[in-house]
């Protein structure tokens, strides 16, 4: 493994960006772009290690871990391969970037840069060949990239400068001790085996999957130890407990089963091989109980294929952001290769799926993972049993695909768009345009439109301030303006067997009753943005025309001007 590799341009063959452009991608495509992301990866490594080449540091030099790394590349390949494209080793690259630029922070500079010392040490064991490295530890821990990590019992406090061997496999780490003298584990981590009694080992978890007919078993890493797991910040280690993870690899294979299809690639049908790395986030034992969908769900474009998820109870909502994140990474690694907008970064428009104004990169965004969410729900669709399942699905693809092709329209009356970005958005309302003529379950269909309109209105009830607009550039956003829990898009999705309140009298399709509801609250909150919007909604249900389209169109125009930003 060199950096002078591969030094040829990439160029995308027309096929593969077609299949990406209409949401979906290939193994191929995929596979194009992960080769990319080594690219990248290798440039941005070689230019980080020339500014840490000079940094004060009491450990062993950047230049001896990168002759390791090269060494044991020559020998092994294909593991150093993936130590190299995983994504914590991209969150490292990044994050020490910003580091030596000054734009993020975190431990001393020459500890968060002994990273790479470790990475080289996974390598040695993987190669089985000979090294040392003075490496930085913390608790007297050290993490090994792609293995696991190492814990020297009665080791001194905070961080510290310990000594790391490999031979044949084998690793030695040697750190001072709390009370006399240094402290030593010998251990193979290669073996993968965990060391619960003595706990000074602990080796790196995976969700496994075997395919059908006997396919090769694939393993998702799940990553509950690398410090650059999370999307910027060093973390410290957030070991599962042994029922939380069983609990993780459960609902894996639940979601994994529900992805297959013996079907052409497309939006939203994953292959459990193009994820590289799960990290669960926000708990780490099964008490309490997890909600049923996701809560919080990230991913980023510096981690190629990695994803963190804070873990639902419903394995149809873990398949469901295993396709979200996924679109996620597709997009940012094609950001990486094309300039696909001219971007601002002004946040002025509006994202069906956010409580906030949104720039266009975010927008980009949005509509490329909730064209693949929407292929999703079109899959579950084609596969319900049942009235419940089908109704849901229904719900969701309706949903998804109106919320998304007006996402489309926005990007594309932007003028902001670049020659490959139109080839993309074009491929997507494409796609999109096609599903809008297919037919969905009429109640399904109805409550879909009812809560987009909601959102959208009580999206401008809340951030914009009255005053005319001819375009998204031209809004005004209220100084007031905050977060707002959005508990319609989850709410619509079954209809309510006995509605009580406004919003389920309107999700059952009775918008008079919702009218009057909405209107006893009114009377005392008469600018209450969700009362409002569901008010406005139900009226123009009531009495379509053009006063209700314009009512729609600017809702904020019934409430007294704010004071603006």
């Amino acid at each position: 493994m060199t950096s002078e590799q591969h030094l040829a341009p990439f160029r995308m063959p027309d096929r593969l960006f077609a299949e990406l452009a209409a949401g979906g991608g290939s193994a191929a495509a995929v596979a194009f772009l992960e080769r990319a992301e080594r690219a990248r990866r290798l440039l941005l490594l070689r230019t980080l290690l020339g500014r840490l080449d000079a940094l004060p540091t009491p450990l062993t030099p950047v230049a001896e871990a990168w002759r390791v790394l090269k060494e044991a590349a020559e020998k092994s390949p294909e593991p150093v391969e993936r130590l190299l494209l995983a994504p914590p080793t991209g969150g490292w690259i990044s994050h020490m970037l910003r580091r030596v630029h000054g734009t993020a922070d975190g431990p001393p500079l020459w500890a968060e840069a002994g990273h790479f010392s470790a990475l080289a040490l996974s390598a040695s064991l993987h190669a089985g060949t000979e090294a040392a490295f003075d490496v930085p530890l913390t608790d007297g821990r050290l993490h090994l990239p792609g293995l696991g990590m190492v814990r020297l019992p009665g080791a001194q406090e905070g961080l510290t400068v310990g000594r790391a061997r490999t031979a044949g496999g084998e690793l030695t780490v040697t750190g001072p001790g709390r009370t006399t003298g240094p402290v030593r584990v010998t251990c193979r981590p290669p073996d993968r085996r965990d060391d619960t009694d003595r706990g000074t080992w602990l080796p790196l978890r995976t969700l496994t999957h075997t395919g059908p007919d006997g396919a090769a078993p694939v393993a998702v890493v799940l990553e509950d130890l690398d410090p650059y797991r999370d999307l910027d910040d060093h973390l410290p280690p957030a070991r599962l407990d042994e029922d939380e993870a069983r609990e993780w690899q459960r609902l894996f294979g639940e979601a994994v089963r529900i992805l297959a299809r013996p079907a052409t690639p497309g939006p939203g049908r994953v292959h459990p091989a193009m994820i590289r790395a799960i990290v669960p986030f926000g708990r780490t034992g099964v008490s309490p109980p997890p909600l049923p969908f996701v809560q919080v769900s990230a991913s980023s474009g510096d981690s190629f294929g990695g994803m963190l998820i804070v873990r639902p109870a419903s394995a149809l909502a873990l398949a469901e952001t295993l396709v979200h994140e996924l679109q996620h990474s597709k997009l940012a690694a094609l950001l990486h290769l094309f300039p696909l907008l001219d971007d601002d970064r002004a946040e002025r428009y509006y994202a069906p799926w956010r409580t906030d104004p949104r720039h266009l990169t975010g927008l980009l965004h949005g509509a490329y993972a909730f064209t693949g969410v929407a292929g999703f729900w079109r899959d579950r669709l084609a596969d319900a049993r049942g009235a419940e399942a089908v109704e849901r699905a229904g719900y969701f693809f309706a949903l998804r695909r109106l919320q998304s092709r007006l996402a489309v329209r926005t990007l594309l009356t932007s003028g902001r768009l670049t020659v490959e970005g139109r080839a993309l958005v074009s491929g997507l309302a494409r796609t999109l345009d096609g599903w809008l003529r297919e037919d969905v379950p009429p109640a399904a269909l109805a409550r879909a439109r009812t809560a987009a309109a909601l959102h959208r209105t009580e999206w401008r009830l809340r951030n914009v301030v009255p005053a005319p607009a001819a375009a998204p550039s031209d809004l005004r956003f209220r100084r007031d303006r905050a977060s707002w829990p959005d508990v319609r898009t989850h709410a619509f999705a079954t209809r309510p067997a006995v509605p009580r309140t406004a919003d389920e009298h309107l999700a059952a399709g009775d918008a008079t009753a919702a009218l009057t509801r909405y209107a006893d609250v009114l009377a005392d909150a008469p600018a209450e943005p969700q009362a409002l919007a569901g008010w406005i909604v139900a009226r123009t249900i009531l009495e379509p025309g053009r006063a209700a389209r314009r009512m729609l169109a600017r809702p904020e125009e019934l409430l007294e001007p704010s004071p603006r930003v």
